[in-house]
């Protein structure tokens, strides 16, 4: 085995697993620690990633590099308006040897699945790939067919070139954890980057770190990080304002505050701490709400975006003190 497999019943293993992921990706994704460890925290939730940013900003090799981390099954999707739900899922094929239909699997059926341009799928296909994110399987012919664990979908978007692409639907929209925008390199990264990749590909050197009994490991202990009745109050608050808001037409959904705080917990863990503060959810706030936040026609018209939305509440909302929240460990 090209790992060693240990058990991940601690927040510190928890930190130092992140730590050595955080260098493989970083060893060719650079100067992009803070959305590496959203990739991370996102992974570390059991959850799925939508990528969106203009084209050549290194989405597509984010998430190569992640799964070539990983001791986990690969497959990628390149998404095109004529992809079929059954060139995602698998189809039943006739056997004329047996009589019978056999199941041929799709690219559907592994741990980390890269959805390419996913917006240039049709609504059927979105559709299809909608019920594997939620339920964590696949229906076909009426036979319904579990995915492995963990199950991570790495989604990309090109939120400019809109020719031929077709919106993700709200309800799919809230099935990602986080939506993380990658940005341009500063002068010196992309230097760095140039450097780098001149040569030879640095992705060919990654090796895998994790497997996935250690990844469904990590994710259930995770889920055991305190939270307090303090944080719970001020992540609440702060929901709670979102559907409030007179700039908001469909505030945060429960759901979306469940995967707030799952998210804040990773976050924690990662960081190697047992409690989740309220600097996890506030740096937290924009990746996990801004995409679930629907803005009222007047704020459109106005110009204002969700993410200037999110930040507004995160300012206004009362921050608990730490006497409060750190009493309570």
């Amino acid at each position: 085995m090209w790992y060693n497999e240990v058990k991940m019943d601690t927040v510190q293993q928890i930190a130092e697993a992140a730590a050595r992921l955080k260098g493989a990706v970083g060893s060719v994704i650079v100067g992009k620690d803070e959305v590496i460890e959203l990739l991370l925290v996102t992974l570390f939730c059991d959850g799925h990633l939508l990528l969106e940013d203009v084209p050549g900003i290194g989405k597509t090799t984010l998430a190569k590099t992640l799964a070539r981390a990983l001791g986990c099954s690969f497959s990628r999707i390149q998404f095109t308006p004529d992809l079929l739900p059954s060139d995602i899922t698998g189809v039943n094929v006739f056997n004329q040897k047996s009589g019978d239909f056999e199941y041929r699997s799709g690219p559907i059926h592994a741990e980390i699945l890269l959805a390419d341009e996913i917006n240039r799928a049709g609504p059927r296909t979105q559709a299809a790939l909608l019920e594997a994110m939620e339920e964590r399987q696949v229906t076909v012919d009426g036979v319904t067919r579990p995915l492995a664990s963990p199950f991570l979908v790495l989604a990309t978007q090109n939120p400019v070139e809109l020719e031929g692409t077709f919106p993700l639907p709200e309800a799919q929209l809230d099935r990602f954890l986080l939506r993380v925008a990658i940005g341009y390199p500063a002068r010196e990264e992309e230097r760095t980057l140039l450097r780098r990749f001149r040569v030879h590909n640095p992705l060919a050197e990654v090796q895998p770190l994790l497997g996935a009994a250690e990844l469904r490991q990590i994710v259930a202990r995770c889920r055991q990080v305190t939270c307090q009745p303090v944080i719970e109050d001020y992540l609440l608050d702060l929901v709670h304002a979102s559907r409030q808001d007179p700039a908001v037409e469909l505030g945060v959904s429960p759901r979306g505050a469940l995967a707030w705080l799952r998210a804040a917990q990773a976050l924690a863990a990662l960081r190697g701490r047992e409690f989740v503060i309220p600097d996890d959810l506030q740096q937290l706030a924009q990746p996990v709400l801004a995409h679930r936040l629907i803005l009222s026609p007047e704020s459109r018209l106005r110009g204002q975006s969700a993410r200037a939305v999110v930040a507004r509440l995160v300012e206004q909302t009362p921050v608990p003190v730490e006497e409060r929240w750190s009493a309570r460990r």
